[in-house]
């Protein structure tokens, strides 16, 4: 089965299988379930030409894939580009909504670590 160019695992629960696609999380696949009035635990090869059909018409209303990732970028050019505090953040590539950075912080900021050492120096004996 394949929805917005995404092949959804076929031996997985379709309320999981629905969340390969970009944009669609748990959440959002029981909405779509609902919507479509199919069963959360039915596997994606137990469904009907028909349920398939009623999952790909709501999720064709939903921004999704692609459009989703580009409208995600433009907003953070947006940011950028006015170089407001969040668009500064985004161009340091440190946390933007306002977590802590003495410490966490990986993500974002690369897995550059510096290690403490003892304050002495080893004297060399002659």
């Amino acid at each position: 089965m394949r929805i917005a160019g995404i092949t959804i695992p076929e031996n997985k629960r379709i309320e999981i299988g629905l969340t390969a696609v970009y944009g669609i999380g748990r959440s959002r696949a029981h909405t779509i379930l609902d919507e479509a009035g199919i069963e959360y635990g039915k596997k994606p090869k137990e469904l009907s030409e028909g349920d398939e059909n009623k999952i790909r018409k709501i999720i064709d209303e939903i921004t999704t894939e692609g459009d989703l990732k580009r409208e995600i970028s433009s907003n953070i050019k947006r940011l950028k580009d006015i170089k407001c505090y969040r668009g500064t953040r985004h161009i340091k590539r440190l946390p933007v909504r306002g977590q802590r950075t003495k410490t966490n912080s990986r993500t974002v900021r690369g897995n550059v670590r510096k290690t403490m050492t003892s304050g002495r120096k080893k004297v060399e004996k002659k």
